[in-house]
């Protein structure tokens, strides 16, 4: 029962701690196609991220599988580049009002990074 008791408070710690960054972000990265701004609009529910993305070369994309465990976060989204659907996969860190991401788009040899700041 004590067992038991451990796990749960720890677990309702965890879900305590997780960063809060429901809220829109904006920031600019180097692509294999040139330089892009992407627009995030983070909602946070728990370990939980949804939310949607925009971007003016990619057009707007949900996040999918999106977790927050402490200041990390991790989602996917598909983006169409020429007709073609193609998987992103974000991983970041939280650090007050900014977020470092690191992108990988399926079929694309190179990590594309961001850096994001809360808009609002």
């Amino acid at each position: 029962m004590l067992k038991r008791v451990f796990v749960l408070a720890a677990l309702f710690a965890s879900v305590l701690c997780a960063a809060d960054i429901t809220g829109t972000w904006k920031g600019t990265a180097q692509t294999p196609v040139g330089t892009t701004e992407r627009t995030f609009v983070f909602k946070v529910d728990g370990n939980k991220l949804t939310g949607e993305t925009t971007s003016e070369r990619f057009g707007k994309s949900t996040i999918e599988d999106g977790k927050i465990d402490g200041d990390n976060i991790s989602f996917t989204i598909t983006i169409n580049y020429d007709g073609n659907e193609l998987k992103a996969s974000y991983k970041g860190q939280v650090s007050g009002d900014s977020i470092k991401l690191s992108v990988e788009v399926q079929g694309v040899d190179q990590t594309i990074e961001y850096t994001v700041k809360r808009v609002s």
